[in-house]
């Protein structure tokens, strides 16, 4: 499968057109995502040119890219809050992030199941992920001039499906990017319109798709443990001292051998 560079991806975000499609899924995560304070965040895939308006908030806020993909310093100045991992076997203890964004990642890997079990393994049991993907309705998914033309393009009901199959309880599906993609200066100036009218007109034809998804743990069962069976003995009738040994006692040492 063909993925995008992180310089290809570098690159587009610092297009006019990467950055309306930023502002645009900034809005859409804030909007599902209202409070991080406080919170440990993670990016994955390449999910650096949406954690910039959270950094100030959290509690901590890093990103790790895959190593097929590569991985360009993050932030600008400052030291680096950004390393290069094996997207199944994400180089974090059990129960240590507090939200996941994955973005540039479930649709360009073929091995999905395994970032979603690493992404279940990482989250703390209050956790929540939230997963971009291109839409398989979408025109966005159908042009390769955007990062979001590569890779596996998904239907709601496949992001749902994924998600089950992985242990993740989820939320309602959002869209976002309704306007074309294209750089013109008349597409970017109607963006915002195209987009307010998308949501409220054709909310299933967007470019991309969100979810949000929550770590769903079971309840193990209290098994009750089996009563041991008692066996019966025979008491012995009381006997004058140095009387001979009853049938009864006979039998009981019998039992007890």
């Amino acid at each position: 499968m063909m993925r995008p560079d992180v310089i290809d991806l570098r690159k587009f975000y610092h297009t006019r057109l990467g950055v309306v499609v930023r502002k645009a899924l900034v809005r859409k995560i804030r909007h599902i995502w209202p409070d991080i304070s406080n919170f440990r965040l993670l990016g994955l895939g390449y999910a650096t040119p949406y954690l910039y308006p959270f950094r100030n908030e959290t509690e901590r806020t890093i990103a790790l890219m895959p190593a097929q993909q590569g991985v360009i310093q993050w932030p600008h100045g400052g030291p680096s809050l950004v390393g290069l991992a094996d997207e199944a076997g994400l180089p974090l203890p059990d129960n240590s992030i507090d939200r996941v964004i994955l973005v540039h990642g479930l649709e360009n890997t073929r091995a999905a199941d395994d970032v979603l079990q690493e992404v279940w393994r990482i989250l703390t049991s209050s956790g929540k992920l939230l997963v971009v993907v291109p839409a398989r309705r979408g025109l966005w998914a159908r042009l390769e001039n955007t990062p979001f033309g590569y890779g596996y393009s998904y239907s709601d009901r496949q992001l749902r499906q994924v998600l089950r199959d992985n242990m993740f309880t989820y939320g309602d599906v959002h869209g976002a990017l309704y306007f074309p993609p294209s750089g013109t200066r008349f597409n970017l100036r109607l963006s915002q319109f195209v987009e307010n009218m998308g949501e409220k007109w054709w909310p299933r034809f967007s470019g991309v798709r969100f979810i949000e998804a929550e770590k769903q743990i079971y309840a193990i069962p209290e098994v009750p443990q089996k009563r041991k069976r008692l066996r019966p003995l025979i008491a012995p009738a009381a006997r004058p001292i140095g009387a001979s040994t009853t049938g009864a006692e006979k039998l009981n040492r019998f039992r007890n051998k």
